[in-house]
C-alpha cells in the first residue's frame, strides 16, 4: 500500500471508531487530528471536507460488516441457519470488539437527519442490502421447501431487523446484554413456528 493509501486508510479506520463511539457531529476535527496524529491539512488532503470523511468512514465500516455477514451466511447449509446467523451477527454488535461502538447502521440512523442528504442516502442504502439479504435467504427457502410458502419475506426482513435494532439499542442503553438476548429467544422461536417449513 502507497504512503497516501495508507495515510488515508488509518484516518478512515481512526475516525470510523470516533465516529461509531461518539457520534458523527460530535467529533470534532480536532478529535480525529488526536487521533490520527495528522494535521487537520493533512486529513483535508485526502477529504474534500468532514462530510466526505463521514461518508467514506460509514461505508467502510458497512463494507466491513456485509463482508463478514456474507462469509457467515454462504458457509450455512440451509436457511433456518442462515436467518440464524444473521440474527447472531446482529447479537454480536453488543460486544464486537470489531466494530466498536455498536451496529453502524443504527447509530447512524439515530444521528442522521434531512441537513446531509448524502450519509442519509448511504444509511438507506446499508438497509435496503440487510433487508435484500433476508428477502433472498427466504426466498431460496421457498425453493428448496424450507420455508412457508405462506411467509411474506418483506414483512419478515421488516420485523427481524427492526426488532435486533431495538433490542441493540436497548442493550447499549442499559449497559447489559438481556434485552438483546430476549429479542434473539423471541424471533429464534418465531423463525422455528411461524417460516420455517
Amino acid at each position: 500500500m502507497r504512503k497516501p493509501e495508507f495515510t488515508k486508510e488509518k484516518i478512515i479506520k481512526a475516525s470510523s471508531s470516533l465516529f461509531n463511539t461518539k457520534g458523527y457531529k460530535t467529533t470534532s476535527l480536532s478529535d480525529i487530528t488526536a487521533a490520527t496524529g495528522y494535521t487537520k491539512g493533512a486529513i483535508y488532503s485526502h477529504f474534500e471536507n468532514k462530510d466526505n470523511l463521514e461518508i467514506e468512514a460509514f461505508e467502510s465500516m458497512i463494507k466491513s460488516v456485509l463482508i463478514t455477514l456474507k462469509l457467515k451466511i454462504k458457509t450455512a447449509k440451509n436457511a433456518k441457519e442462515k436467518l440464524f446467523t444473521f440474527l447472531s451477527h446482529f447479537e454480536n454488535y453488543t460486544n464486537n470488539q470489531d466494530v466498536i461502538g455498536g451496529c453502524p447502521l443504527l447509530n447512524l440512523a439515530i444521528e442522521v437527519d434531512d441537513t446531509n442528504f448524502e450519509i442519509k442516502k448511504r444509511a438507506q442504502n446499508a438497509l435496503c442490502i440487510f433487508k435484500e439479504s433476508i428477502i433472498t435467504i427466504l426466498k431460496n427457502g421457498k425453493k428448496f421447501g424450507e420455508i412457508k410458502t405462506t411467509v411474506n419475506e418483506e414483512l419478515v426482513a421488516s420485523i427481524l431487523i427492526a426488532s435486533l435494532e431495538g433490542g441493540i439499542m436497548m442493550s447499549k442503553l442499559t449497559h447489559t446484554d438481556q434485552d438483546i438476548k430476549n429479542v434473539m429467544l423471541h424471533l429464534k422461536s418465531w423463525i422455528e413456528k411461524d417460516i420455517l417449513q
